[in-house]
């Protein structure tokens, strides 16, 4: 009985570290994409352009980098994770649609299938949250134990 708590216990250990470093990757991956479009803003100027609907809404070309670097540090180190994740959502469904899926999943430089992924790993981190090696735990737990400083 001993043996089968330890083993159960060890199992929810590796897979929650798992979690985390999905977490991580996933917020770098946004990080560096925000990154990535500050640097060539023409890339993401042309995709505004193109689209007759995104034409309405040229702000968001200015707005969408800086929302990827912000929620991407969020999502690395677990703070606000859902607030982060339902950020980017939209972000991500309007990469699908309106970039990605125009390219298809076989042509040379497309990233659909990234941007799927991602997508998943961001509805999985609405659901999961930050997860046990986050700022949003740490937050949670000083909340419970009341250790806020007295003012």
């Amino acid at each position: 009985m001993k043996t089968t708590t330890l083993t159960h216990h060890q199992n929810r250990t590796i897979s929650l570290k798992w979690l985390a470093i999905l977490r991580v990757f996933l917020g770098l991956a946004l990080f560096l994409k925000g990154i990535r479009f500050i640097q060539n803003r023409s890339e993401i100027a042309q995709v505004f352009h193109e689209s007759l609907i995104l034409q309405k809404y040229f702000w968001l070309q200015t707005i969408i980098p800086w929302l990827n670097l912000l929620c991407g540090v969020f999502i690395i180190i677990g703070l606000y994770t859902r607030l982060a994740v339902i950020i980017q959502i939209p972000i991500l469904i309007g990469a699908i649609v309106f970039v990605n899926a125009k390219k298809g999943l076989f042509a040379g430089e497309s990233e659909l299938g990234i941007s799927i992924a991602i997508l998943v790993l961001l509805v999985v981190f609405l659901f999961m949250g930050g997860g046990y090696l986050s700022y949003d735990k740490a937050l949670h737990n000083d909340k419970k134990s009341g250790s806020y400083p007295e003012q």
